[in-house]
């Protein structure tokens, strides 16, 4: 398996165990997702081992998925990519139109033309058959400035509709794993939150500071990796105008909600349900080129560690998980904490030997630390992270909008853009507690959300009740009333109503993120 690069362009591959049997990953979502945060016990025959008392489902809103396939560019290496593109009714962007009579090159020249996939193989000698026309291959993007575009891009069709059939082994798989009926309702909750990270060396001439400095894999406790969070911190993407403050938490023209909103939901969200925030590096590691080869790898070792594996506690008393300290450097406090905990040999040891025959020559001393390679580098790389932080929080005071925070938020946004909260920094026991599943439970603030859900829900059925009797009451629909049983709906309705006006009611909304008082 590759894992990074040594110099340009030669490959560091490692021999992975005799034994191994890759994952077979069933996307679930992607850009654009659904999702709602429910009590874990409302979910019957879940898995027990896992201990979440909140979780997250997800749906996925999208048929199709922008895809950009970047090892495409070297014939043979990614073998969906190829068969994608070599179907019909494919949309392709940013690849080059090819005239047939390349395809005739392509075709003669034997060992470019081995390299392809059978699918792509056969797209090309279909190309060379026409007599006029264009085509193109996934090893041409388009070209821009001179050199061929690093940001080619298709859609892909979802491959669990696609490919049914693995979404339904999966099904069955898990029915006879829990002894389910096969008419009982299957839900697929999240157990792990592992977002990656896209990291880059320091670039004068373009004006891009360093940001490589996390190692391969960092766990954080909430309120740091919130403050990453809030300020979407990226490195330089082929895809992107340049380095920066992006990502979805920024996208306000695609979202007419007030980000204080979102970030009161994704912050309660993750208090309740108690997820861990591992994160991995892509991009690179110091000066070190990786892509996402460590990204691609997560997947292999996340489905082949338990519940108890993944617990970062037991990581840290292990010695597999080292803290980040702050520091001094030429008299100037450098907020290394803010990165949280990085993995070290240990880890390498007891978990990428799942995988690799010789885990710990995976990645050198350079690389699970980065300081390493260029102190200096590091340094301005924890500023940027740290002065981006500071930038991005302020802008919620300039807005007025950090008055619509949730109390944790709020703390933190203070403590991101002034340093302290109320004269506690975020080291502060009850600046942590503000973060504890308990101490928001209790809150008043928190029971605050969940009357104005309730109060919400039950206008909204009691606009249901309001229309079905308007229905009911006009005389030139009453034969299509009777036909729909338009008295039995409204019955629903008023027993449903009763229900969301109990107490037993709002007593089961604890453990979802109720609703945001900004919208009352």
């Amino acid at each position: 398996l590759r894992i990074g690069y040594s110099g340009e362009s030669a490959w560091n591959t490692f021999k992975l165990r005799q034994d191994f049997m890759p994952a077979e990953k069933i996307q679930f979502e992607d850009d654009i997702t659904s999702s709602v945060t429910i009590p874990a016990t409302l979910l019957k025959d879940s898995n027990p081992h896992y201990k979440n008392p909140s979780v997250k489902l997800v749906e996925n809103c999208e048929f199709r998925l922008f895809q950009r396939p970047d090892e495409a560019i070297n014939p043979g290496m990614d073998l969906q990519a190829e068969s994608d593109v070599a179907s019909h009714d494919i949309f392709l962007s940013n690849y080059a139109p090819l005239p047939v009579e390349k395809a005739r090159e392509m075709v003669s020249d034997t060992l470019l033309f081995s390299k392809f996939t059978d699918a792509m193989q056969e797209f090309l000698l279909n190309a060379a058959a026409q007599e006029t026309g264009y085509f193109a291959c996934t090893n041409s993007p388009r070209i821009v400035n001179g050199e061929p575009t690093k940001n080619p891009r298709y859609l892909q069709n979802r491959l669990d509709l696609v490919n049914a059939i693995d979404a339904y082994i999966g099904d069955v798989g898990y029915r006879l794993n829990r002894r389910l009926d096969s008419s009982a309702k299957l839900f697929w909750p999240v157990h792990a939150v592992i977002p990656g990270r896209r990291n880059n060396p320091a670039d004068f001439k373009a004006g891009i500071r360093a940001l490589s400095v996390y190692n391969p894999i960092h766990y954080q406790e909430l309120p740091e990796l919130f403050m990453d969070f809030i300020c979407s911190l990226t490195g330089k993407s082929p895809s992107t105008t340049g380095a920066g403050s992006e990502g979805a938490l920024t996208k306000g023209p695609f979202n007419n909600l007030c980000a204080v909103t979102d970030l009161n939901n994704a912050l309660l969200s993750y208090i309740l349900t108690g997820y861990n925030g591992y994160s991995s590096s892509a991009g690179y590691i110091g000066n070190m080129q990786l892509d996402h080869d460590i990204s691609l790898l997560i997947p292999e070792l996340w489905c082949r560690m338990n519940e108890d594996d993944l617990d970062p506690k037991a990581l840290v008393k292990n010695g597999c998980l080292q803290k980040l300290d702050d520091f001094e450097h030429d008299g100037e406090p450098i907020l290394a904490s803010r990165l949280g905990y990085r993995i070290t040999d240990e880890f390498l040891h007891m978990y990428f030997g799942k995988v690799f025959d010789n885990p710990t020559a995976i990645f050198n001393e350079e690389m699970l630390k980065p300081e390493l390679q260029d102190m200096d580098a590091y340094i301005d790389g924890i500023k940027n992270i740290c002065e981006s932080q500071t930038r991005v929080a302020k802008l919620y005071f300039d807005d007025g909008s950090i008055e619509s925070a949730c109390p944790p938020l709020k703390a933190l946004l203070h403590i991101m853009a002034h340093g302290d909260y109320e004269g506690k920094s975020i080291d502060d026991p009850k600046i942590r507690q503000l973060f504890e599943r308990e101490s928001v439970i209790n809150s008043d603030w928190y029971k605050e959300r969940l009357s104005i859900f309730q109060t919400r829900y039950e206008n909204l059925w009691k606009r249901h009740l309001d229309y079905l009797q308007q229905f009911k009451g006009k005389a030139h629909l009453k034969d299509i009333a009777d036909q729909i049983d338009i008295d039995t709906k409204i019955n629903y309705v008023q027993d449903c109503l009763k229900d969301i006006q109990t107490d037993t009611f709002k007593n089961n909304l604890i453990g979802t993120f109720g609703a945001d008082p900004l919208y009352k």
